[in-house]
């Protein structure tokens, strides 16, 4: 059963937009929200007066003064004026946290439009503020001192990995040097510059080793950036045909790291699960996957919670293809969030808009042949907060 055949109705994506990701001095919170907005409902082909609901996913946690931005989108037109806007934050999945949101009113009939957008500035901060602001997604170390912030925990999670399973630091070394690959191919990527995987794999005098066993071609880079998207729930004769969301699910784990298994990320596997359900498709329908690669590691796990691998077997869906641009099921051909960057608010929202790309046919250099199905997969904290979108080609 899809989610029309459930609820009686389409949630389309049916506009988007997308800012460059990297170190923007230039821009603001504002202008990067608005850029992203303007272009949004401008490619869906509707007015701004036409927009009933908006949320904004953003996350912040002390990384800017302003921590109140659910207003800024009005900044587009005055024809928003009195329009409810709500800023949604789950910690690095605020972007589809805000999706799901609109996706409910949508589905609850208090609207028929909404424009969701996900943004954040997080270079202008100092490292220190940053760390201490993505720590503040932990449940054991925020408000603590730490020298290794956020990659000091995923360097936990890869150590109880290869205790359980074995070395993975090649493997990991495979993962970021495909990514690092993709994300030439992405216009909005922060880093595009094909590394290898020699390099990725060695620790040297330019990729250190941040958190052992975690280098830093394993570790996603601090960015700003915006992406937004229109939801309808009909067509809006916008510049490219619509994109359908099939199914979606969520799931949250326990918050203390002692109540969950640091490998089995047993929540982001059940929020694939709702999706796919919801959906009425298996693994075997997707075309491509844009998953929450913040390290490394993480993209290696997201193979197993999303069955694409056994519990220990994640290697080889790289050592074996399957995820590169010709394999099974590719992952992360923006770049995902190693290469392309990862603004914590918007990276959701990011990938609804790369995969929405893709199935309309206008990803340009990325371009998979023909896809018709897709899977976004978005994770806050250590495995905590976790959505799935499946979106398929109208």
């Amino acid at each position: 059963m899809s989610l029309k055949e459930q609820f009686g109705k389409d949630v389309l994506l049916t506009g988007w937009g997308h800012s460059r990701f990297g170190k923007l001095a230039e821009e603001t919170l504002e202008s990067l929200i608005v850029q992203v907005a303007t272009e949004a409902i401008g490619n869906a082909g509707i007015e701004p007066g036409q927009v009933d609901e908006i949320y904004i996913g953003q996350f912040n946690s002390g990384m800017m003064p302003l921590a109140f931005p659910s207003s800024l989108a009005l900044q587009v037109s005055p024809d928003l004026a009195n329009v409810p806007s709500t800023r949604v934050e789950n910690a690095c999945a605020s972007g589809s946290a805000a999706f799901q949101q609109g996706t409910k009113s949508l589905l609850a009939g208090t609207a028929r439009t909404v424009l969701v957008v996900g943004a954040e500035k997080m270079t202008h901060a100092g490292a220190d503020v940053v760390g201490a602001g993505l720590l503040g997604a932990d449940y054991d170390m925020a408000g603590k001192p730490s020298t290794t912030g956020f990659t000091g925990l995923f360097a936990e999670v890869a150590k109880h990995y290869e205790k359980r399973y074995g070395p993975v630091s090649d493997v990991l070394g495979t993962i970021a040097a495909k990514n690092h690959r993709n994300g030439v191919d992405n216009p909005y990527a922060q880093l595009r510059k094909d590394l290898g995987e020699e390099f990725c794999r060695t620790v040297s005098d330019k990729n250190p080793m941040v958190a052992d066993p975690l280098r830093r071609t394993d570790c996603s880079p601090v960015s700003d950036g915006a992406a937004a998207v229109v939801l309808s729930v009909a067509p809006t004769g916008g510049t490219t045909a619509p994109v359908r969301l099939a199914g979606f699910g969520q799931a949250n784990d326990f918050f203390p790291a002692e109540r969950r298994d640091p490998t089995a990320f047993a929540a982001t596997r059940a929020s694939w699960q709702r999706a796919m359900a919801m959906a009425g498709v298996g693994l075997e329908d997707l075309d491509f996957a844009e998953v929450h690669d913040c390290f490394t590691i993480a993209e290696l796990l997201m193979y197993e919670a999303i069955g694409l691998a056994e519990p220990g077997q994640g290697a080889r869906a790289v050592m074996e293809g399957w995820v590169f641009k010709d394999g099974k099921l590719p992952i992360n051909v923006s770049g995902g969030l190693k290469a392309k960057g990862h603004p914590v608010g918007a990276t959701g929202v990011s990938q609804h808009v790369i995969a929405a790309m893709q199935l309309t046919g206008t990803a340009g250099g990325m371009q998979l042949p023909a896809p018709r199905r897709a899977a976004v997969q978005n994770m806050g904290g250590v495995g905590i907060a976790n959505y799935v979108s499946v979106l398929e080609a109208v």
